[in-house]
Parts: structure tokens; sequence; C-alpha cells
């Protein structure tokens, strides 16, 4: 592909919560001081502005035509495979094509960022045997977010983890409370809780909550601005890209 590149629109839920904004900016930020040259732009499906609307009226005011639209999700449920698609085809500028790339997760490179989340929260990697960790996610109705999740603590504890067992903050259980109980009652000597979330909030704040009240050894801080989560932002929108050069059929046009 010659000429400008494609611009990339992150795209966040939104919450109440200034933390959640900040690490929207962070994000943000980092990204586009990898991917110079990059129109790197934020919009939220709620809550917070600019939304995602206004976002894409300004990418177009400013001459943008084609764009990249990532979706800060960890998990593919309704956010991604209905609000996002909604509000790209009906408020997406008639001079501007946007590409909806896929959901962070599942990557292998989330899995290095919570190790590397555990270790900064004092759980010593020589631990691993007899450490059990609670994998807990903000949690969802959609079956398929939820297996995404039980099928990522399957591969993270083949990595040498005495048990790592999902949890959920709501929609689903069990609660992060229990699973930190189950584990410490299946001879875990450590018990952590490893927040997989990628911004702080009422839910993340919830897991902590629960964690410290059923004796948890320590709670990781969410996923935040990690170098593995902006690289695995790059990665997507270079996917993004590539489908665009490609001529793939999954560009979003405003309705008629």
């Amino acid at each position: 592909m010659t000429g400008t590149p494609p611009a990339l629109l992150l795209v966040a839920h939104g919450s109440r919560d200034p933390r959640h904004a900040a690490t929207v900016a962070a994000l943000r930020s980092r990204v586009a001081a990898r991917l110079p040259g990059v129109r790197v732009a934020a919009g939220f499906l709620d809550l917070r502005t600019p939304d995602v609307p206004t976002a894409l009226a300004r990418l177009a005011e400013d001459g943008v035509r084609t764009a990249v639209a990532v979706p800060l999700l960890l998990t593919h449920a309704f956010h991604a495979s209905t609000d996002i698609p909604d509000v790209l085809r009906t408020a997406t500028p008639r001079e501007l094509t946007v590409h909806q790339a896929p959901v962070l997760g599942p990557s292998r490179l989330l899995l290095s960022a919570l190790e590397s989340r555990l270790r900064e929260a004092g759980v010593p990697a020589h631990a691993r045997r007899t450490t059990g960790v609670v994998l807990a996610a903000a949690g969802s109705s959609d079956p398929a977010a939820t297996a995404t999740v039980e099928a990522l603590a399957r591969t993270w504890q083949a990595t040498g983890w005495h048990t790592v067992h999902p949890a959920y903050a709501s929609a689903t259980g069990p609660r992060t409370e229990d699973a930190v109980r189950a584990l410490r009652a299946g001879g875990c000597r450590r018990v952590a809780v490893a927040r997989y979330m990628l911004a702080p909030g009422r839910l993340p704040d919830r897991v902590a909550a629960s964690a410290a009240t059923a004796g948890a050894d320590a709670v990781t801080e969410p996923l935040g601005a990690a170098r593995e989560v902006v690289a695995l932002l790059v990665r997507r929108y270079e996917a993004g890209v590539a489908g665009t050069a490609a001529g793939v059929a999954t560009g979003v046009r405003a309705a008629a």
C-alpha cells in the first residue's frame, strides 16, 4: 500500500472512572510512538468523549480516507460482534472506509503481560509449582467469551503454575473469592489473583476487594499500557492494514 498509511482508531467501551480514560490515553500515546507517521485516535462507545462517531468525523474532516478500528477488548463478545460493527456502519462518513480488526485476545503476548504483572505483584517465577493463580476476567453472558478465558487459563497452567483457575467479576461464575478459596483448599501454598482486564474501574476494583476478603497473597494491576499490550495493538493494526491492502471485504461505510 502506498501513500498515507491508514489511521488507527482505538475503540474503547468507556467508563466513568477517570483511570480508565487515562489508560486509553496512555495506550494511544505509546502506540503512536511505535507507529510514526500513523494517525492514532481513540473513541468510546459510552460514558466518555470523544465517542466513536465524533472520532470518525474528526478523521474524515482531517482528510483521512482509510482507517483500522481496533477494539480495546480482551474477548470477542457482544461489544465486538454487535456494538462496534453497528456504530462503524452507521456513523462512518461516506468518504472514510474503516476496517474492523479482531479483539486483542487470545494472544501469547497477553500471557506475557500477565506474567509481568505477577512479577510486579511480588510473585516469584521460581514458586510456580506451588502457586495457584486466579485468572480474573470481567465476565460475559456470551459462552464463547467465557470459553476463551477458560482456554487461556488452561494454556497458562501448562506453563508450570500449580493451578490456574478462571473467575469472573460479573455475568457468570465462579467469583474471585470462591476461586481463591478453592485453590487454597487444593493445596496451593500461595494464591495470586491476576486481573485479566485492561484498565482500572468498577469491576477490577471488585476483583481486588474480593481477593482481599478471601485472603489472596497477591493481586496484580490490570494490564494497562504494558509493553506487550502496546505490541499487540500494533500487530492488530498491521494485520488490519494487510487485510485492507489485500482487498478483504471487511471495510465499513456509512449507511446510505
